[in-house]
């Protein structure tokens, strides 16, 4: 009987839950009326929770008498397997309700090649160092991978504009710009430009996204505009690949300020024409829209935005 109970009664028992709860807390308190007082309901609710159980399963569970209540042989072995399950989805209910408070778990993160070469590595050595209980998978790709459907708790984009409206929560973390660099060699060989329109005589190298008809504008402290144009000899798919073509001497271009900034510590890169900036962008945290992100989420989101404000 019970073997039927478990292959017909699936997907009905899906909505039943409470019904299952009702029931087994009659069996474990020998009567209706103690399990309505457990439960803060009415006698007459339980009864109807039980019944409505067994309406759904085809079975008697609890053999009724004038003065008392007892579980039937299919009852008895419904509750004991009904018990375990009720068990492992409080344990899991408590689990997920940690989340939200406690920092732990698995925390799956997804950004661009070059952030996740030149500046995030550092940054989750030391917050794993902070928050051990953490366990951080990397995803590095420039492709833009749906959230919901990768399992992916935060991930981090970088735009010089408002981002498109989405179905996600955009959470500013840091500010950077776009600033010319090269090599201290390359400079020994052909000079420093002193004024933005000397850069067309030197060799210059882009990211791919930068590449088109449309200028070069730069942008002095007071305000002032220059339009470049110039046709670069070097393009890559990224800015580290960028970075490190720039530090072994292929010429000038145009790099985030935050990766180029292990380059430009080591001495392997120099600002040029640091009086000029190309553009200034923001680095967002895109989480799912909702409810509040799980306690994970939230501090290494908060350890980003602290680490990176200076």
């Amino acid at each position: 009987m019970v073997d039927g109970l478990e292959t017909s009664g699936h997907q009905a028992l899906g909505g039943a839950l409470e019904d299952i709860r009702a029931f087994c807390t009659v069996v474990e308190l020998g009567s209706i009326s103690a399990a309505a007082r457990e439960l803060g309901e009415t006698k007459g609710g339980i009864s109807r929770r039980i019944s409505r159980l067994e309406g759904r399963l085809g079975a008697a569970l609890l053999a009724r008498t004038p003065r008392a209540v007892s579980a039937t042989e299919e009852g008895l072995l419904f509750h004991a397997k009904a018990r375990a399950a009720l068990g492992l989805l409080e344990d899991a209910t408590e689990g997920a309700r940690a989340s939200r408070s406690v920092p732990q778990g698995l925390l799956r993160i997804t950004a661009p090649v070059d952030m996740g070469i030149d500046l995030l590595p550092p940054l989750i050595v030391a917050f794993r160092a902070r928050h051990p209980q953490i366990r951080i998978e990397l995803l590095a790709t420039d492709t833009q991978l749906d959230l919901a459907a990768n399992r992916i708790d935060l991930a981090l984009r970088a735009s010089a504009d408002a981002l498109p409206d989405m179905n996600y929560r955009a959470s500013r973390i840091a500010a950077f710009q776009m600033c010319l660099y090269a090599s201290p060699d390359y400079l020994a060989s052909h000079g420093h430009p002193a004024a933005p329109e000397e850069l067309p005589e030197h060799a210059l190298a882009i990211c791919r996204g930068l590449e088109g008809g449309a200028p070069l504008v730069l942008t002095d402290r007071r305000g002032r505009r220059s339009e470049i144009h110039a046709n670069p000899g070097l393009r890559t798919t990224d800015f580290s690949s960028l970075a490190r073509l720039l530090a072994a001497g292929g010429g000038i271009g145009v790099v985030p300020d935050r990766i180029a900034r292990p380059l430009l510590d080591t001495g392997r890169l120099v600002r040029v024409l640091p009086e000029h900036r190309l553009a200034e962008g923001r680095l967002y945290a895109i989480t799912l829209a909702g409810l509040e992100a799980p306690a994970r989420v939230r501090v290494f989101r908060d350890f980003l935005r602290e680490t990176l404000s200076g």
